[in-house]
């Protein structure tokens, strides 16, 4: 081989963390592909684990440069990002694996993963951390009413929290994907499909949820609308669970102004520093031109209040 060009300058001479591939079982016998990334910190035993769940859920990550896992690394953290039951590029009768799962065996693979990384003597299983946004703000949520002992805190970007409020507020311009969504997650126009639907929300178990959460939303957001964050915050807190609400007026579905990034980044690593023991770079001017709101839950995040 011979090198061509080199993509992005900024990161030459920084000291990369390898992304390598793994494949974990399932309990039901899947093969589950995933990328790990370990911190230099990995060489001298456990370290804290950040679990990075992708969006679609029909969607996958890919082997090559990532920010997020990067960041994380450098903070001391290993990352694990998960291609549980569902996502694409791996066969047909892995994604229809996930019909009817949502919060079920799809939730099931990234426990598994979880175990598995503790098992290898990667992961301190007391300093599990969540990481998602969309679907994988969907399974933040899930994971922090379904399995709260497994994780120390959980960070949803723009997640469902609400499957019934969710399907009926879905744009018109998915109107093609509507009745592929009936199948493969539930039909709420039917008694035994909205029953299901109301079974799999995270809102439904809000009794269980314990752990500090960390929600941030784009307010332009029509495919997860703002509602779905709000009824979660307002749930969390009346419960008097530790919950921090970040805002951004002008982001929709993904957060794009790269000073909307920082900021979220920023208070994102202060929060995860505080409950899982990595570093932290103190918040100073990260919010420059960003136009993140605080909603509720500054004082729980370290740097945010003033």
């Amino acid at each position: 081989m011979r090198k061509l060009y080199t993509q992005h300058r900024a990161l030459d001479g920084l000291a990369l963390r390898r992304l390598e591939p793994v494949v974990i079982p399932s309990r039901d016998g899947l093969r589950l592909n995933c990328y790990l990334t370990r911190p230099v910190e990995a060489a001298a035993g456990v370290v804290p684990l950040v679990l990075v769940i992708h969006g679609g859920p029909y969607y996958r990550d890919t082997w090559g440069f990532s920010p997020v896992h990067q960041w994380l690394a450098n903070r001391g953290y290993a990352v694990l990002a998960v291609s549980y039951r569902g996502s694409t590029g791996f066969g047909k009768a892995f994604i229809t694996a996930a019909d009817h799962e949502w919060g079920g065996k799809m939730h099931g693979d990234l426990i598994d993963a979880v175990d598995w990384a503790i098992a290898q003597g990667i992961a301190d299983p007391k300093r599990v951390g969540f990481f998602g946004g969309s679907y994988g703000g969907y399974s933040a949520l899930v994971a922090a009413t379904k399995t709260p002992d497994v994780f120390a805190c959980i960070v949803d970007l723009f997640g469902i929290s609400n499957l019934v409020t969710f399907m009926a507020t879905i744009p018109p311009y998915w109107g093609p994907w509507i009745s592929v969504w009936k199948n493969r997650l539930g039909d709420p126009g039917t008694e035994t499909g909205r029953a299901f639907l109301v079974e799999r929300s995270p809102l439904t178990h809000i009794e269980r949820a314990v752990k500090p959460i960390l929600i941030a939303q784009g307010m332009r957001d029509v495919r997860v609308v703002a509602a779905e964050s709000e009824q979660m915050v307002n749930a969390l807190k009346q419960r008097g669970v530790p919950v921090t609400y970040i805002t951004f007026a002008d982001e929709g579905h993904g957060f794009v102004r790269p000073e909307n990034r920082l900021a979220f980044y920023g208070v994102t690593e202060a929060f995860l520093a505080k409950h899982l023991g990595g570093a932290c770079q103190p918040i100073g001017n990260d919010f420059a031109g960003s136009s993140l709101k605080v909603e509720t839950g500054a004082e729980l995040v370290p740097g945010l209040r003033g």
